[in-house]
């Protein structure tokens, strides 16, 4: 706006049919407004506002993203003669400034030995992509509860964000990897590191797993163990999202003990017949494949099985959104080929269990980048937050709440670069056979973490944390659903003990007392 206009001026218009306000240096013509606030029009009405400079009032209710909604962005009529906005908003890729917001890889002055300058680029360019264009997709997912559009899911193939998804690998040969920024053979884990936990970052923990989480753990066991027939066939429908995938493995009666699957599947010539269910499927309601843990006459397997007849799905209400699609599966006597079936019959448990690493690991990703936006959070709300004439943080309670945050933030996120280096520097079967205990590990203490971090943010902003819209929504978000980062992929008891297990198995007899 190019009209100026003093303090003075401002001032006169104070009263009911006539009302200016001033925020950040910016005058807003609020007259008819007044009546369809929500707060009621005596908020706008006070003398502390009406008129007057209203930015401390205003900033004490709203978040800065308020005043780029078209609806009030036009209620701006000019601005302060000889007055700047101090609060601008962030330009779509830009890091943060708060402390500890970032991790320290990307802090300006600070070094690191895992990442490179390619890596710094990536990781621009696919926080730009997140922030443009599966930001908003993803706040109106959460919203409407409906699924990620179709539209939406293009743009991440067009750019082989699902591929990415899946880490380094065959898979990635020959395409071009977020507009070419990096190199099908260059691309590591850390790249998919980066991708995860920028993924995390808008307060949307349901449609972290709508965003296709299915595939991510589905479609492995497909390159891993399925015949080439069925790769041609499947992996490059799912990696062009052209059809969706779910990994269906939990079932209500066995919980978290995949060697006590009931879902049976009985051989009849060429075809598998399965009957049973399954539950807490992610993607399931809109998922075209399931990777499927069955029961056989020989012990474990892994089957493919296709949306189909007999194969039907329906919703289960969880503490997050539905776009996450979660599922109750039921197999009614589905005929599934001989052929879809995935490693050597009765060798399923290894077919899960090697591919549980990559999915915890994945868990682990999203937890550290969320558990850091509200960490940023909590830093800006302190700072801003007035209480008896001064600032939150002037609290040494709030400073002890913000310093154990922060402690465990970068806690988890140093752990999390050492496994990944780990795995940037071993096989496939290496990563299995040394790497699940600490991964269990590692999943567990960042869980952890993240629950305790939630519990602290909810005191910092007090009963704004407990409201899904306005200052406090990512809190009220990420308190709500950080659980799931405790029980997806195996619950936080068994992974401890398989840590535990794990590392006595490797303890030699001579070491003992």
């Amino acid at each position: 706006m190019s009209k100026q206009f003093t303090f003075e001026e401002v001032a006169k218009h104070n009263k009911e049919g006539d009302l200016w306000i001033v925020i950040d240096s910016k005058v807003y013509d609020l007259s008819r407004f007044v009546d369809l606030h929500p707060g009621g029009a005596n908020v706008l009405l006070a003398k502390g506002v009406a008129g007057k400079d209203a930015t401390d009032a205003f900033f004490g209710l709203h978040r800065h993203e308020v005043l780029l909604r078209p609806q009030y962005k036009r209620l701006q009529i000019g601005r302060i003669r000889d007055e700047e906005e101090i609060i601008k908003p962030r330009e779509p890729g830009a890091l943060s400034q708060v402390p500890y917001a970032e991790p320290t890889w990307l802090a300006e002055g600070y070094h690191s030995p895992y990442y490179n300058d390619n890596h710094r680029q990536f990781q621009k360019a696919v926080r730009k992509f997140f922030e443009e264009v599966i930001q908003p997709e993803a706040l109106r997912c959460e919203e409407n509860g409906k699924r990620i559009s179709q539209e939406v899911v293009d743009k991440m193939s067009e750019l082989n964000v699902i591929a990415m998804r899946l880490g380094p690998g065959k898979h990635l040969k020959g395409r071009t990897l977020m507009g070419g920024i990096v190199k099908p053979e260059e691309f590591d884990y850390f790249h998919e590191l980066i991708l995860n936990t920028e993924l995390a970052r808008f307060g949307t923990r349901g449609f972290v797993d709508g965003m296709l989480n299915g595939a991510v753990i589905g479609l492995p066991p497909i390159w891993n163990y399925g015949s080439p027939e069925l790769q041609a066939k499947v992996v490059p429908e799912v990696l062009s999202g052209k059809k969706y995938m779910a990994l269906a493995i939990t079932e209500a009666f066995a919980g978290s003990d995949v060697g006590g699957l009931q879902t049976e599947a009985i051989r009849d010539g060429d075809y598998w017949i399965v009957t049973g269910t399954k539950k807490w499927i992610t993607n399931g309601t809109f998922a075209d494949y399931f990777t499927t843990g069955v029961k056989t006459e020989n012990g474990l397997t892994v089957l493919l099985i296709e949306r189909g007849e007999g194969v039907t799905t329906k919703p289960i209400k969880t503490a997050y959104s539905p776009t996450a699609g979660t599922a109750y599966v039921t197999f009614d006597k589905v005929r599934v080929p001989v052929a879809n079936t995935l490693g050597k019959v009765g060798n399923g448990l290894q077919v899960i269990l090697s591919n549980f690493n990559h999915e915890r690991w994945m868990v682990v990703g999203t937890s550290v980048g969320a558990q850091r936006v509200i960490v940023e959070e909590c830093l800006k709300w302190a700072s801003q937050r007035m209480v008896f004439g001064r600032p939150l943080t002037s609290q040494a309670v709030i400073r002890a709440k913000l310093a154990s945050m922060i402690q465990r933030i970068e806690a988890c996120q140093n752990w999390l670069e050492t496994i990944t280096y780990q795995m940037n520097n071993m096989s496939y079967n290496e990563m299995s056979s040394k790497l699940a205990g600490p991964i269990g590990l590692l999943k567990q203490f960042v869980s952890k973490a993240g629950r305790e971090t939630a519990e602290d943010a909810t005191q910092v902003f007090g009963g704004r944390a407990l409201t899904t819209t306005g200052m406090g929504k990512l809190i009220e978000n990420y308190h709500r659903t950080s659980g799931f980062d405790a029980i997806l992929a195996g619950a936080e008891d068994v992974l401890g003990d398989l840590g535990v297990r794990q590392a006595m198995k490797k303890m030699p007899a001579y070491s003992r007392l």
